[in-house]
C-alpha cells in the first residue's frame, strides 16, 4: 500500500494511467466504478460490460461520467478509448480482446459466464482481478494453470475478506511467525436463509436478495475461506468448519483452538459468529523462538502459544483498484491458488429435494454450501456447490444431506464442468506423487 499510491501518482503525472475494463455492473461493480473514477489518480476505467447495458451506463453516470459511448466491436471499443470516451457494451469478450486495456476486473459472481470470460481474457493475455470467490473456489486452480502458461496474473482482490486475510497472513509470516489459522468474523450464520427471509435487508442496502442470502446461509463465507485455504496450504478442521459462536473479542479465542491439531493440519481456515471487532478478519500464529515470545508478551500479545492478529474491517470496493495496481505495476497477485485445491465447497440440501427437480442457484431456496477438504470431496465424489445450479436430481435428497455427482444429471455443454474435470485430472494425487517422486 505504501508504494502503490506513489506509483499511481507517477502514472498520473506521466499521463499514462492504467487502463481498466470491468465486467459486471451490479451493486459492487457500481461502487468500484465510482471509486476508480473519483478517487484513484493514475487509473482509468475505460470500459464496462454488462448483460443489461443500462446497468453499465448507470455505473458510469453514478460516478459522474456522461460522455458514454455504446460499442459493438473491438474496433469501436479501441476508437472510444483512443478518443478519451468511456465505453459500454453487452459483449464482455470485447474487453478481453482490446489491446488498449491493461487489466480486467471481473465482478459477475457467476460461475459459467465467469469461466468463459476469464478463459477469453487469458487467451488474449489479459491480467484478471476477480471479485468472484465462487468461481475461484470452484475452478481457480486450473484457471491459474492457464494464466501461468499465458504469462498473466489471475488474482483475487483486496478489500473482500479473503484478500484482507491474505494481506494479514503475509504480514504475519513476514515478521517471523507461523500462521496456523485464518479466520473470518461473521454476524450471522443460518444455513436455511433464502431470498424471502433476506428481502428486507437486501432492499435496505440496494442489493439482490439471493446475494444477501448467500452471505447469511454460509455459502459465501465457505467460498471465501476455501480460496484462502487454497492460497495458503491450509485445510478445514471438519466439514463446515468449526464456526464457533463467541461474543467476546477475537483475541480471547486463542485458547479455544487445539494448537497441535492446527499444526497437524498445516493450519486451518475457519470463521466465528459474533466476535468483536466485526466484520473483520484474524490470523492466529505461533513463534518457535522463546526470545521473540518474550517480546510478543511485552507488546501485549500474550504468552501464546497462539498470538492474535486482526484487521477490524474490510472495505470491499474501496480497495479493489489497489489490487489492479499491484498486479499491473508490480506483478503481485493479492491471492491465487498455490497448487491444486485443498478445500472445496460442497452442495448441501437446504430443504427436502425431490427427484426431477432442477437445482436453483447460490443463495436461493434449495441448497447451501459447506467447506470440505478436497481429498474427501474426491473420495466421496461430492458435488461442488459452484456446479450445482441447473443440475437435475436423479433421486430424492433429504434436508442437510450432501449431494454427490451420482445424485444429479449435469447440464450439457458447460465450460465450467469441463474445466473442473480437467482440474481433477491435472491435480490428481497420483500425478502429484509421480512428479515429486
Amino acid at each position: 500500500m505504501i508504494i502503490i499510491d506513489r506509483a499511481l501518482q507517477a502514472r498520473a503525472a506521466a499521463g499514462n494511467p492504467i487502463k481498466v475494463g470491468m465486467i459486471g455492473a451490479g451493486f459492487m461493480g457500481r461502487g468500484i466504478a465510482n471509486q476508480i473514477v473519483n478517487s484513484v489518480p493514475g487509473m482509468e476505467l475505460v470500459a464496462i460490460s454488462n448483460r443489461q447495458i443500462d446497468a453499465a451506463k448507470q455505473a458510469y453516470s453514478e460516478a459522474g461520467i456522461e460522455d458514454i459511448q455504446v460499442v459493438a466491436t473491438v474496433g469501436e471499443l479501441e476508437d472510444a478509448i483512443a478518443n478519451g470516451k468511456y465505453a459500454v457494451t453487452e459483449d464482455a469478450k470485447l474487453l478481453c480482446r482490446a489491446e488498449s486495456i491493461d487489466a480486467l476486473i471481473e465482478v459477475t459472481g457467476a460461475i459459467e459466464f465467469g469461466a468463459q470470460i476469464v478463459m477469453e481474457a487469458i487467451a488474449h493475455c489479459k491480467h484478471v482481478i476477480m471479485m468472484n470467490a465462487e468461481l475461484d473456489g470452484t475452478i481457480g486452480p486450473i484457471l491459474k494453470v492457464y494464466a501461468d502458461r499465458a504469462g498473466v496474473i489471475l488474482s483475487a482482490c483486496d478489500g473482500d475478506q479473503p484478500g484482507v486475510q491474505m494481506n494479514l497472513y503475509r504480514f504475519v509470516k513476514s515478521i517471523g511467525l507461523t500462521p496456523l489459522l485464518c479466520g473470518n468474523i461473521k454476524g450471522l450464520q443460518d444455513p436455511y436463509r433464502n431470498p424471502t427471509t433476506q428481502e428486507g435487508f437486501a432492499k435496505r442496502w440496494g442489493q439482490k436478495p439471493h446475494m444477501v442470502a448467500s452471505f447469511a446461509d454460509g455459502t459465501k463465507i465457505s467460498f471465501e475461506q476455501a480460496i484462502v485455504a487454497n492460497a495458503t496450504g491450509m485445510k478445514v478442521a471438519k466439514r463446515g468448519m468449526l464456526g464457533y459462536d463467541f461474543n467476546g473479542y477475537v483475541d480471547e479465542m486463542t485458547q479455544i483452538y487445539d494448537v497441535e491439531q492446527l499444526k497437524e493440519l498445516g493450519g486451518i481456515v475457519d470463521y466465528v459468529v459474533g466476535a468483536k471487532p466485526g466484520p473483520g478478519v484474524y490470523v492466529f500464529a505461533t513463534h518457535d523462538d522463546p526470545k521473540q515470545r518474550h517480546y510478543l508478551n511485552l507488546y501485549k500479545l500474550g504468552e501464546g502459544p497462539l498470538y492474535s492478529f486482526y484487521t477490524p474491517y474490510h472495505l470491499c470496493h474501496f480497495e479493489v483498484p489497489l489490487s489492479v495496481a499491484r498486479v499491473v505495476l508490480f506483478g503481485d497477485a493479492v491471492m491465487s491458488p498455490i497448487a491444486g485445491p485443498l478445500v472445496d465447497v460442497i452442495t448441501t440440501a437446504k430443504i427436502d429435494l425431490k427427484a426431477g427437480e432442477i437445482l436453483d442457484g447460490i443463495g436461493y431456496y434449495m441448497t447451501y454450501g459447506q467447506c470440505e477438504n478436497s481429498d474427501i470431496v474426491q473420495q466421496q465424489n461430492l458435488l461442488p456447490m459452484g456446479l450445482a445450479e441447473g443440475c437435475r436430481l436423479k433421486r430424492d435428497i433429504s434436508k442437510d444431506r450432501v449431494l454427490t455427482y451420482d445424485d444429479v444429471e449435469l447440464p450439457e455443454g458447460r465450460l465450467c464442468d469441463r474445466l473442473r474435470a480437467e482440474q481433477n485430472s491435472y491435480f490428481a494425487p497420483e500425478k502429484i506423487l509421480a512428479a515429486v517422486g
